[in-house]
């Protein structure tokens, strides 16, 4: 059995030829790796060539894993990354390769271009300068020179934008500006700032443009989505606000004023969708509460007064609660005079209390604004109605409104049948008159108390008179007293068998 010693001792003896053997190794493992970041960065460059970006992309990867200090793997992976639209990415490999190459001048002038774009004029201005002192070709010379005047001239811009800003002259401010972000389209800072601009000039769509560019261009902006929220809220997009309020708290949940804002468009949002919903299932009572909720969340924004007061216009015309109606849609159209559903709404409140006239009038008024089909097909009823009132209405003869219930209608009849009785009258020519009465009571109680003949009387037509029946062909329905005879007018509607005698 050979000792641990002995052991020891012959490995020892082999100790020279593992050293030379894991050199060997080495140099090969070495060698390998290099023909493999070789082929990787001809790979890269053909698919780049191509126009395949994102396997490109990965070879580059995969160059610099295997030799991080390859400043051209890291050049070329910079190549893609601005072809992709990552400038962001790129700015980080290019300052690589300028830390490997210095001399590299390409790499240095598209650093500063890209610094330029950021608003970052001071770095920038130093890699042109660093070209300048580099030895650079013919091209790159001339372009360095144009870039260090452009962002000069750019510094001179915005210096003058700021000092207008301090001073509120917002639309100066904004003209510098613009010129400023037509090069540094990237800079955050001046387009909060020309959003800021829009804001105190009214433009508050243009602001939010500016100010979801910016949340994008800086990391972690929070102001610019707290900012874009109340804008939204101010404009009454509760919805946008809402969502745009959760990427302030998806940053940081912690926001005091976000998490605020948060909870007052979270509320606001509910009561609306609420209400909206009970509109829906035509609760409009309960609707029109739960927009006064509404109000009460919110006084101090114009929108939601607003939108409070057109929605009851609605509900209460809906409801058939003409007066009310009436009454908040033409507070609302004082301020909103153009505004097509309160002019609809106001004119079917208008037909309820049989003003036809006015009721044209809103729906000629709509219809300037708006090709809606239900504003014509309104046009045309009122228009019907009007012609209509100015024969018989059977609302009228029995004193009920348009909304009636039939047990109204039938209270309202019998009334009035009692009262305009032919057997009442003694007189012959009193007689005829009631006679004549009498008949149009109880044509009006035939045609109100039948669900299809008052639908159609509703609509603008007579279904009793035989002029307005569709095609000319409709039946015959007017009676003379002598069919009246006999009827019982607190019955069901047929004869009865004895004749009232009334003292």
């Amino acid at each position: 059995m050979v000792s641990p010693v002995a052991c020891a001792q012959k490995l020892l003896s082999f100790f020279p030829f593992l050293l030379v053997l894991f050199d060997l190794q080495y140099e090969g493992v070495a060698c390998g790796s290099n023909v493999d970041v070789d082929k990787h960065l001809e790979m890269g460059k053909k698919l780049l060539a191509a126009g395949q970006l994102a396997d490109a992309l990965s070879h580059f990867h995969s160059a610099i894993d295997g030799d991080p200090d390859n400043y051209l793997a890291y050049y070329r992976r910079a190549t893609v990354f601005l072809a992709m639209g990552k400038s962001k990415a790129a700015i980080p490999d290019l300052s690589r390769v300028i830390e490997l190459k210095p001399d590299f001048t390409s790499a240095r002038l598209q650093r500063g271009q890209l610094f330029l774009k950021q608003g970052k004029l001071d770095e920038a201005e130093e890699d042109f300068r660093k070209v300048l002192k580099s030895n650079p070709s013919d091209q790159e010379e001339k372009e360095a020179t144009s870039q260090l005047a452009k962002s000069d001239e750019i510094q001179r811009m915005r210096s003058q934008g700021e000092a207008a800003y301090d001073q509120k002259d917002y639309t100066t401010a904004e003209s510098l500006f613009n010129i400023v972000l037509e090069t540094c389209v990237w800079d955050a800072e001046i387009r909060e700032l020309r959003a800021e601009c829009y804001i105190n000039q009214g433009e508050l769509g243009k602001a939010i443009t500016d100010l979801k560019a910016a949340s994008k261009l800086k990391s972690d902006n929070t102001g610019a989505f707290y900012k874009v929220s109340h804008i939204y809220y101010e404009l009454g997009d509760h919805e946008m606000s809402l969502s745009e309020i959760r990427e302030c708290l998806k940053l940081d949940p912690d926001h005091k004023d976000c998490f605020a804002h948060y909870k007052q468009v979270k509320k606001l949002n509910k009561q609306i969708q609420a209400a909206e919903e009970l509109i829906l299932e035509e609760r409009y009572e309960d609707a029109i509460t739960k927009y006064g909720a509404v109000l009460k969340t919110e006084p101090n924004v114009p929108f939601y007064s607003a939108l409070v007061q057109e929605r009851r216009c609605h509900c209460y015309s809906k409801n058939q609660q003409s007066n009310e109606a009436i009454r908040e849609c033409t507070e609302f159209l004082q301020k909103e005079p153009e505004n097509v559903n309160a002019l609809k709404d106001r004119a079917e409140a208008y037909i309820q209390e049989e003003m036809y006239e006015e009721a044209i009038r809103d729906y000629e008024t709509a219809q300037q604004h708006s090709d809606d089909k239900a504003i014509r097909e309104g046009l045309e009823k009122a228009q019907r109605l009007l012609k209509q009132s100015q024969k018989r209405d059977y609302y009228k003869i029995l004193g009920v409104k348009r909304n009636a219930k039939k047990q109204e209608i039938i209270k309202a009849y019998r009334k009035l049948a009692q009262q305009w009785h032919p057997d009442n009258f003694q007189d012959e020519e009193e007689k005829k008159k009631a006679e004549k009465k009498f008949i149009d009571i109880a044509s009006a109680k035939e045609v109100l108390t039948d669900p299809e003949k008052r639908s159609r009387f509703d609509a603008g037509e007579d279904p009793l008179d035989p002029e307005s029946q569709q095609g000319g062909g409709g039946a015959h329905f007017h009676r003379g007293w002598n069919q009246w005879q006999g009827f019982n007018p607190f019955g069901s509607g047929g004869p009865f068998g004895f004749k009232f005698n009334f003292n």
